[in-house]
């Protein structure tokens, strides 16, 4: 099974687990599949229809490697979809111990302008997906979690959540509400075993981005940041990988920056 991260190599921490990734064909979603797989995980993975050979393909990878895996294609904006992603899991494998909500629709990011000009159109799609579709995946997730006794929920939030960007107000909006997601979930639910966590990614160069970003604007990230390197998938799987485990059993509640030192608390 291929690695996250050379030091997961031999790491068995999720044997017996089963894992939903919502949001998986490429990036952080693939490699915390694949490091889910690694630390002997059985998951189960999705992404829009538009993305099946991709999930196809991430399910044969893991098959290949002798893990246990399958895929099905969802849309965050639909309640049945979701349900029928998570119920694939419970289906197949006798349950659900975590899952990683890892979707956003960033392709209407590029219109989602300042609060005086962007359109309810923007604002509307924005929340029904990366904030409203977050609730819809939770809904039918915590019933699985709490048949097995606890689990847990990881979300992946972001930067723009805390920071104050002067442009995409809707995208950060929507973030802002996943870190208060977490925060009541872990309120509620936390007592009955399930945890609940957000994590805000820094600048991570998945293989996309490697080849659109230009490299004089990774070479000026990279000077102005605290890190010798700038961040891969393999860096938010590590972290998702700790927080589905018994290593991250009193995390509950909490936004976590994975961004190697490019924000400090506020």
């Amino acid at each position: 099974m291929q690695t996250a991260k050379a030091g997961s190599a031999g790491c068995t921490r999720l044997i017996g687990k089963t894992a939903v990734i919502a949001g998986a064909s490429t990036g952080i979603g693939r490699s915390t599949a694949l490091r889910f797989a690694s630390e002997g995980a059985k998951v189960v993975v999705g992404s829009p229809a538009r993305e099946q050979e991709q999930i196809d393909s991430l399910v044969q990878e893991i098959r290949n490697a002798g893990g246990e895996a399958h895929g099905q294609a969802f849309d965050a904006a639909d309640e049945a979809s979701i349900a029928a992603l998570v119920n694939l899991a419970a289906d197949k494998f006798g349950g659900v111990d975590a899952v990683h909500a890892n979707f956003a629709d960033l392709g209407v990011i590029f219109h989602d302008s300042d609060a005086v000009s962007v359109t309810d159109e923007v604002l509307e799609r924005t929340l029904d997906v990366n904030l409203k579709g977050m609730v819809r995946l939770t809904r039918h997730a915590v019933p699985h979690l709490l048949k097995r006794g606890g689990g847990a929920m990881i979300y992946s939030s972001s930067s723009a959540s805390i920071i104050g960007e002067n442009t995409r107000p809707c995208y950060a909006m929507a973030k802002a509400g996943i870190n208060a997601l977490v925060r009541h979930g872990a309120s509620k639910w936390g007592k009955e075993g399930v945890r609940f966590n957000a994590i805000l990614p820094g600048l991570v160069i998945t293989p996309e981005k490697a080849h659109s970003m230009p490299a004089e604007i990774q070479k000026m990230a990279l000077a102005g940041g605290r890190s010798t390197r700038l961040g891969e998938p393999e860096d938010i799987a590590a972290m998702v990988a700790l927080l589905a485990s018994k290593d991250g059993e009193w995390i509950n509640g909490q936004a976590i920056r994975v961004c190697g030192g490019a924000s400090f608390s506020l």
